[in-house]
């Protein structure tokens, strides 16, 4: 299948997939051989946010990095609202016909609920997680609740996404605290999958559910005690100006207490583009955690 859009390929060597999903399709990478990786974006990024950790641990890891529909490189099938209930439906249907078993889980932003709704449910799949910048429960902080009410409201929020292309356009440069990483190539990359207004209602739609998948959100948190025994690192860029103070950190603190923690003073939101080498440096720490200190 053909990209849909093109993108620098020294920045992203990889080699596309395609699952279908109903009459759409999930795109997704994987990579490298050995303990499997799931890594979940959120908005309104893609696999393309993974790609500086896949590079360094493609030699050690199996790394599987999907698209949600309409996101991405992925077509989103009809009818598809582009919900995070129905994103992490389609993550679920994808761990489950890509046979994923025993695999440490990496979320950040929206990634958080999508892959702790299937967290909650599917704990004996789970090697362990990395946890970066993100929630999974109710939005209780202002700052997010406002987000939340002028990014995914109406008419600012749904003109600023679909005409402006807010989200790709300033807020992901926004919340990379390295400014020399904000690229041509990068904005680009992260650009193009919304070449219209219409194929841009996917960004509006995640920041309106904030507030309108409460009782989804609630559900997760309270799944959250099951994972009491799951391996975890938690990575907390300090710079995040979207609603991710240390108090979220610590609250993931409490609900993982098999945690180790790292605080980034060098990281905002995407901590994956301000320091992938910590994010890789996690994922290695769950497997020599998990496997009795042995080095792969």
């Amino acid at each position: 299948m053909k990209r849909p859009f093109e993108v620098d390929v020294a920045e992203y060597p990889f080699k596309d997939r395609w699952l279908p999903y109903r009459d759409g399709n999930i795109h997704y990478i994987d990579e490298g051989n050995g303990p499997t990786v799931l890594l979940l974006h959120g908005n309104p990024t893609w696999s393309y946010l993974y790609r500086n950790v896949i590079k360094e641990l493609r030699g050690e890891f199996r790394l599987i990095a999907p698209d949600y529909p309409g996101f991405g490189m992925s077509r989103a099938p009809s009818g598809y609202g582009y919900t995070p209930q129905e994103h992490s439906e389609a993550i679920s249907d994808f761990i489950l016909r890509l046979d994923l078993k025993d695999f440490i889980l990496v979320v950040q932003d929206w990634g958080g609920p999508i892959g702790f709704n299937y967290a909650v449910r599917n704990r004996d799949q789970l090697r362990g997680i990395v946890v970066m910048n993100t929630w999974g429960w109710p939005a209780t902080l202002l700052p997010m609740k406002l987000f939340s009410l002028v990014m995914g409201g109406r008419p600012l929020g749904y003109w600023l996404q679909t005409r402006l292309n807010f989200f790709a356009k300033v807020i992901v440069p926004h919340g990379i605290h390295h400014a020399e990483k904000v690229t041509e190539s990068l904005r680009k990359a992260y650009t193009a999958p919304f070449p219209t207004p219409e194929s841009r209602i996917p960004t509006w739609i995640f920041p309106r559910h904030i507030r309108k998948a409460r009782p989804w959100l609630a559900d997760i948190e309270s799944g959250l005690p099951s994972l009491s025994d799951l391996p975890a690192q938690i990575l907390w860029g300090t710079k995040d100006s979207a609603g991710f103070p240390l108090e979220a950190m610590a609250k993931w603190q409490s609900y993982l207490p098999m945690n180790e923690t790292e605080i980034l003073d060098d990281a905002s939101h995407y901590v994956q583009e301000d320091r992938p080498d910590r994010v890789a440096a996690s994922i290695r720490k769950i497997w020599t955690r998990t496997s009795g200190g042995k080095h792969i």
